[in-house]
């Protein structure tokens, strides 16, 4: 007896050591075994975004930010009633009960997600429930302060937090920042082991982008295209800004527009950046285009005639018509500034297809843009043979189709000494680590006129805008601005042809004259109440540049418009070598410049006198009075020429 005593004391001494033995090794020594079931009962692995990067306009001014927002999740392994909480829960967030007690359901599952980036109300109210197994943890949510402005550029994020359209989705990465896992941990009941239900975690940031947008321009045009709308019954309108020696975008948009906090709740449709997404017929702002290859080609001056064969020109077997008027002889400007028909028809049979269709191209029609926003149409231009109808249609804006931003940009190559550039719309990158600012580069695709010709095109462009041109609303009190306007049938979208009594009424320009800041493009779609692009789109250019020139602090131009161009309509001309009076030799520049090295005398003499002394010379002037002759000039008369070339005369 006492033997079998010993045998079990010493057994269970030796189970005893054994199973100390084992605890010292399970608490001491590694195991990687363990370690994984210790985390996945007492861890649950959470997937948060980072603090999305700010965007601002060229000023700094908030368009996107991030702010903490809390979101709720479950542990249905832990929950206790399901359906009384998922009741619970319903009741605060508005929405069925339902629908949160199928995602809770399931008690195989650690972690689901109830309701994300919710309004601080809300959160406080599931906080103050004390249900087990129900957590709160912050997130960044998106805040558009401006709403609805640059909504379309901007694009907005979808419900879990990924870029959806616009500038969101263009730069998301760099946005985005990087993902951040966090590990919520867990006691021995399975419950989150966090402060107060809630878990804070500082994910690392992503970048911030600085646009080129400006704010202020972006609201002007917004708000007139909003009433070109309204006071039209039109269907829809477009514009864009561009700086037209950068193509660098000042603002941009689409009207009927929507708020970006709410993007979710309004209809693919309405979301869609027509002036990059949306490419149609442009009518006869197309026009400019076949007269800078006729310019290219030698084949016509500023001064050129041509005959509009009073009002009817046939082409094979269809009628080509001036819309009511019945012009004789016109020069290239006229042909511009009347926006004949048939004198642009008679240019392109000049030109002929081959030559035309590859300037079309050289101008970036038929392509991308390569601008950084997403979704971006390349338009069409056919394909060859062509014949003298399809010619004569493309020739004046049919029968092609492009979107608002790629004709602005074209437009720009016309007016700004001849480079076709990129649009891009954010300016830098600012890193948010570091604070620095990488600039975008800015890219000129080719050159498309020289420097001479782009001269040319600026100053017959500015007839559109004199007494007597179609564009006459354009004008803007103080500068001397070009362009042309457009009044285009609409594509009917169901079936071929066109649909009746529905026109696209357009105006794209320049301000100023001599030297060309802005290009602005404005589009009204299907206006009802008017359609010519001089009475519906020509007026909110006048406005838009207006407003732009004068916060960009551009110097006005003392000058009648009557001393601009003078008209000869309808008839032929004097003389072949008639041309337009104009600004200054700065912006005519049609042949080589005379160097002089000493001030001319211009005392006593007109306005119309000075530009006919100076015409040719490599001159700036600038002009201080509206009228009277010059009674002084600085420098003097005989002076040597300042190194800039620029002279004021005043008149009295």
């Amino acid at each position: 007896m006492k033997s079998r005593i010993v045998l079990i004391f010493v057994g269970f001494c030796l189970l005893w050591g054994f199973l100390w033995l084992r605890a010292a090794s399970l608490q001491v020594l590694p195991n990687d075994r363990l370690h994984a079931l210790r985390n996945r009962q007492f861890k649950t692995v959470v997937t948060l975004q980072a603090r999305r990067g700010a965007i601002m306009d060229r000023e700094g001014r908030d368009l996107a930010l991030s702010t903490p927002a809390l979101s709720v999740y479950a542990d249905p392994k832990i929950i206790q009633g399901h359906r009384s909480a998922a009741r619970r829960l319903g009741k605060i967030l508005g929405v069925r009960w339902q629908n949160i007690y199928a995602r809770i359901k399931n008690r195989d599952r650690r972690f689901v997600w109830i309701e994300r980036r919710m309004d601080p109300e809300k959160a406080e109210k599931i906080k103050a429930l004390g249900i087990r197994g129900i957590s709160l943890v912050e997130e960044w949510r998106r805040v558009y302060p401006n709403e609805s402005v640059l909504a379309h550029t901007l694009g907005f994020l979808g419900g879990e937090g990924q870029a959806l359209e616009g500038i969101e989705l263009a730069y998301d990465q760099a946005l985005r920042g990087n993902l951040k896992k966090v590990v919520v941990r867990r006691d021995a009941r399975g419950r989150p082991l966090v402060a107060d239900g809630l878990l804070f975690q500082q994910n690392p940031d992503g970048h911030d982008l600085k646009l080129t947008i400006d704010s202020e321009i972006q609201y002007m045009l917004e708000s007139e295209l909003a009433g070109a709308v309204r006071d039209f019954e039109a269907d829809s309108a477009m514009g864009v800004v561009l700086e037209a020696d950068t193509s660098a975008i000042r603002a941009m948009a689409t009207v009927p527009t929507f708020d970006a906090n709410k993007a979710m709740k309004t209809s693919p449709e309405v979301r869609r950046n027509r002036v990059v997404t949306d490419a149609f017929e442009p009518g006869s702002t197309f026009k400019p285009f076949v007269v800078a290859e006729a310019l290219r080609e030698k084949k016509l001056q500023p001064n050129s005639k041509y005959f509009a064969e009073n009002g009817l020109f046939k082409v094979a077997d269809r009628t080509i018509r001036d819309a009511g008027h019945k012009y004789g002889w016109l020069s290239v400007s006229e042909i511009l500034a009347f926006s004949s028909n048939i004198g642009t028809v008679k240019i392109a049979f000049q030109v002929g297809a081959e030559s035309y269709r590859k300037a079309l191209l050289d101008f970036g029609f038929g392509a991308r843009t390569g601008t950084d926003l997403p979704g971006e149409a390349r338009g069409s231009v056919q394909s060859l043979p062509w014949g003298q109808h399809l010619l004569s249609n493309i020739s004046f804006g049919h029968g092609v189709a492009t979107t608002p931003l790629q004709l602005a940009n074209g437009f720009a190559s016309l007016v700004n000494g001849g480079r076709l550039n990129t649009p891009y719309v954010v300016e830098g990158i600012r890193d948010a680590e570091t604070g620095v600012m990488t600039e975008t580069e800015r890219k000129t695709v080719r050159q498309v006129l020289t420097p001479e010709q782009s001269a040319q095109m600026r100053l017959m462009l500015t007839g559109v805008t004199a007494p007597g041109g179609t564009g006459v609303n354009a004008k803007v009190n103080g500068f001397i601005v070009g362009g042309k306007t457009g009044t285009a049938q609409k594509v009917d979208p169901k079936g071929r042809g066109y649909l009746p009594g529905a026109y696209i009424s357009s105006f794209v320009g320049f301000v100023p004259a001599h030297d060309p800041k802005f290009v602005i493009y404005i589009v009204v779609d299907q206006p009802r109440k008017a359609y010519y692009g001089s009475q519906v789109a020509a007026p909110i250019f006048s406005r838009i540049a207006s407003y732009a020139a004068r916060k960009e602090g551009l110097a006005p131009v003392l000058l009648s418009e009557r001393n601009l161009i003078r008209k000869k309509i309808g008839r032929a001309p004097a003389s072949e070598t008639e041309e337009p009076l104009v600004l200054a030799s700065d912006l005519l520049k049609t042949r080589d410049p005379v160097e002089i090295e000493s001030v001319p005398d211009l005392s006593k003499l007109t306005v119309r006198e000075v530009l006919r002394q100076v015409s040719g010379k490599d001159l700036k002037i600038k002009m201080i009075g509206r009228k009277g002759m010059v009674s002084e000039t600085i420098p003097g008369a005989g002076e040597p020429v300042p190194e800039d070339r620029e002279i004021t005369v005043i008149l009295k």
